[in-house]
């Protein structure tokens, strides 16, 4: 099963800022997402959210298996403030795939 892959929009200027050599590395594990949600070095970070590790960044993204829809919430290189707003990335997965 294929799932669907969404961006939200502060992601697309996440990527934006980030070097194209990197960039292009970042989305294309991102894409990988729509055959395999949960590849092998993925750690669940709460009920939906996951975590990816590419080089040094991280790509938080939130997994709807019952709407088939992976949504991506945040790309960020690891720092100490990476992990801290979970719950609003969670709030604003759960939004748009409502919408």
């Amino acid at each position: 099963m294929k799932y669907i892959l969404k961006i939200h929009r502060d992601v697309e200027k996440q990527l934006a800022r980030i070097p194209a050599k990197q960039r292009e590395r970042l989305v294309k594990t991102m894409r990988s997402f729509c055959d395999e949600p949960r590849p092998t070095g993925c750690v669940k970070l709460d009920d939906v959210l996951y975590r990816v590790r590419e080089g040094q960044y991280r790509i938080i993204y939130a997994i709807f298996d019952k709407d088939v829809i992976v949504f991506i919430c945040k790309v960020a290189k690891r720092t100490e403030a990476t992990y801290h707003d979970l719950k609003t990335l969670l709030d604003r997965a759960l939004r748009e795939t409502e919408k």
